[in-house]
């Protein structure tokens, strides 16, 4: 097959990444299947925009890559991995050839890809666009940060402590946040813990412990699938949730006179027990619960 144009394929690189912005948008910021993303056209024309078996996407007619991934679920055989700075490490494929070729041509150029993280087997959250940083044919491995924003600051190895600072908040609210989203919400079967309402675009992940915490780790156990509403009520402390897993709701509040909105979406939750993940090891953990009911309880 003929390459296409510099400019052609350019075009279709912005165009897969504004049809990721569409489909992320519709899925309010949710996870991406695979079956959703085989379903990208460009100008009526399928172009996969993940292979089969395979980490890398070299369509034939690019002279380079046009997206990588990292699987969930399954040992990783190339040992890819993403580290706490928020760098990505991944790997050549072991045969030698085009795939490799095409990767470290991507490099040179400069080509803009998608990454697209594994969070469960199937399922995807995409970082687009990354331009990769580093190749070391030695090594076999290309480096690149999933937040372009960390380019910038260089080799994190020899990050100052402000520039430590100033990653790590890039990795907590940028990188992190979006895979925790995607566990939280699916381990709730995309429905508010609190009242189970059931459109992920109204859903979020809220963190027990406090995203600024040392516990406030992105962690399926620190986190609660809830609506907008309760989410703002729970970081306000104006609704809190036992280590039992009940819902108290702010007593000022509770004597308020204000409406349906405030009867049926805060007050009538009041000692209504919450809605559990189906898997024990997903269940929020007490101990953070508990230490978060206190900030509500002494409010």
């Amino acid at each position: 097959m003929a390459l296409r144009s510099s400019a052609e394929e350019a075009a279709i690189r912005q165009d897969v990444f504004r049809w990721l912005d569409a489909r992320y948008s519709e899925n309010g910021g949710y996870e991406l299947s695979r079956k959703l993303l085989e379903s990208y056209r460009f100008n009526g024309e399928p172009i996969k925009l993940l292979d089969t078996g395979r980490g890398i996407r070299n369509p034939a007619s690019f002279s380079s890559t046009l997206t990588i991934m990292t699987s969930a679920g399954r040992r990783n055989p190339y040992e890819d991995s993403e580290n706490a700075d928020g760098w990505v490490t991944y790997h050549y494929q072991s045969s030698k050839g085009g795939d490799n070729v095409k990767l470290a041509r991507a490099v040179e150029n400069r080509d803009p890809i998608v990454y697209f993280k594994g969070v469960r087997p199937g399922f995807f959250v995409p970082f687009y666009p990354v331009v990769i940083s580093h190749n070391d044919p030695i090594a076999r491995v290309v480096r690149f940060p999933l937040d372009q924003g960390l380019s910038f600051l260089g080799d994190p190895l020899h990050y100052s402590e402000e520039q430590r600072r100033y990653a790590d908040g890039i990795v907590r609210t940028r990188l992190h946040q979006p895979i925790f989203r995607a566990q939280v919400l699916h381990a709730y079967a995309s429905s508010c813990t609190v009242c189970e309402l059931k459109h992920s675009e109204l859903l979020d992940a809220a963190h027990i412990a406090p995203d600024a915490d040392s516990e406030g780790v992105a962690h399926v156990s620190n986190g609660l699938a809830m609506c907008k509403i309760h989410h703002a009520a729970y970081d306000r402390s104006l609704m809190g949730i036992t280590p039992d897993y009940e819902v108290r709701i702010d007593q000022e509040l509770l004597d308020e006179i204000d409406g349906p909105m405030l009867r049926h979406g805060l007050q009538d939750m009041h000692g209504k027990r919450i809605v559990l993940p189906s898997s024990r090891a997903a269940y929020p953990d007490r101990d953070r619960l508990a230490k978060r009911f206190e900030m509500f309880a002494s409010r």
